[in-house]
């Protein structure tokens, strides 16, 4: 037995040692599994739940559509598929024939209108010659009424003792009835003539032979054809890049056909899409940080949320859900948020419209609001390229006016150019 007892007594202990260590060891355990949840709870409270993110977010942009404005057969494609262009740049060349021969016309009536107008004027100084002449001519009856009168009177007073015939007397009244007639005539003679006169002046009166409305309506058709031909050359509106070009030469087009889109890749914008119990924190003006899926995380974007949508992308789907009809699940439904980028990063890694993207909003300040409360002050996207196309239609109206006006109006319509521009615009 004494033999055996220093045998029994190692193997003892480790027996005994090994639910202590085991306990260490669950204590340990349990005290990391403690101190990870509150580091957990503490990183949510103090950090993650001022921030709100999500991956289902996407570049978008603004697509310009380049339809023709007038019908007309491709003559040339001056731009392909991933080419830049500048604003005023020619896109697409029209056949211009059929618009040229609709100028020329225009011209022509514009010509002939002014001409016309022309002849009221003139017509002034005949018709106002015309009532000199019949008031002369009623002058002339007048007197011829009152010799008449005088003579019958003289007779009259003769006939009593014989010096006068019955018979001359008779003639002598005759002279004076035809006296009378001939007044009457020529007083009906000088109305018609100062109504003609009155008539014609109504016309001309208080303008020139540019601001006559005639002469009006015959530029305004001159300006309209001189657009059309402007208007056979398609140009860009804005400075981007050519993407869906479907158009051929040859092919006839009509006013309103797609031919070709224009991105502006200055002009992009992400549209993260959140759901709804991510809503609550989110404010106008509130910073972003953004990564592209195309860069990686290497590159960041800074952005701003610019607006909260105003409905659910189910709401405003083309075959919305019907909730109200057979089965029901409920499923958590998202709502677009519009963030602006940075122009400068933006210019620096430039975006695609679609490319995915990873949002992460700042909500810790809360001072910002859900909706705009005041209407865009100014325009949000502006062209001056079509304004352009119509500065030479001035000239041209100009042009024809003092070509077909005369000299003896010359005086008068000086300055008709001016006026000109000043009705028709």
């Amino acid at each position: 037995m004494s033999q055996n007892t220093p045998s029994s007594s190692p193997s003892s202990a480790p027996s005994n040692a090994q639910p202590g260590t085991r306990r260490k060891l669950l204590v340990r355990m349990a005290a990391v599994v403690a101190i990870g949840c509150i580091a957990w709870g503490a990183y949510e409270w103090l950090v993650a739940s001022h921030y709100e993110n999500t991956d289902n977010a996407y570049v978008q942009g603004n697509l310009v559509q380049i339809t023709p404005q007038t019908t007309g057969t491709v003559e040339a494609i001056m731009a392909d598929e991933t080419d830049f262009v500048q604003a005023g740049h020619a896109l697409i060349k029209l056949d211009p024939a059929d618009a040229r021969v609709a100028y020329q016309q225009a011209e022509a009536d514009l010509a002939q209108a002014v001409r016309q107008v022309r002849t009221l004027f003139v017509n002034n100084g005949s018709l106002s010659a015309q009532v000199t002449l019949r008031e002369a001519e009623a002058a002339r009856a007048s007197n011829d009424v009152a010799r008449a009168t005088e003579d019958l009177r003289r007779r009259q007073s003769l006939s009593g003792n014989g010096a006068v015939s019955q018979e001359e007397l008779e003639h002598t009244r005759s002279q004076l009835e035809a006296a009378r007639a001939a007044l009457a005539s020529a007083r009906a003679a000088t109305q018609s003539a100062r109504e003609q006169l009155q008539s014609n002046r109504s016309y001309t009166e208080g303008i020139d032979v540019a601001s006559h409305p005639s002469v009006q309506a015959a530029a305004a058709r001159l300006r309209q054809a001189y657009l059309a031909v402007q208007r056979s050359a398609l140009i860009a509106p804005v400075d981007g890049f050519v993407a869906k070009r479907s158009v051929q030469v040859g092919q006839r087009v009509a006013p309103g056909a797609q031919l070709m889109t224009v991105v502006p890749l200055n002009q992009l914008w992400v549209d993260a899409n959140f759901k709804e119990n991510q809503l609550r924190g989110l404010r106008i003006g509130q910073p972003v940080k953004l990564t592209a899926d195309l860069y990686g995380s290497k590159v960041e974007y800074d952005g701003q949320v610019a607006g909260l949508g105003m409905g659910t992308g189910a709401a405003f789907s083309l075959l919305p859900a019907q909730n109200a009809t057979g089965n029901w699940i409920k499923v958590v439904q998202r709502v677009p948020v519009r963030i602006t980028l940075d122009a400068a990063q933006l210019a620096e890694h430039p975006l695609r419209v679609g490319l995915s993207m990873d949002v992460t909003v700042d909500i810790a300040q809360q001072d910002g609001k859900l909706l705009a409360d005041a209407p865009r002050a100014e325009p949000l996207v502006q062209t001056e390229v079509y304004a352009v196309q119509e500065q030479g239609a001035d000239e041209a109206i100009a042009k024809v006016i003092a070509a077909n006006v005369g000299k003896p109006l010359a005086a008068a319509t000086r300055g008709s150019a001016a006026a000109a521009r000043g009705t028709l615009m």
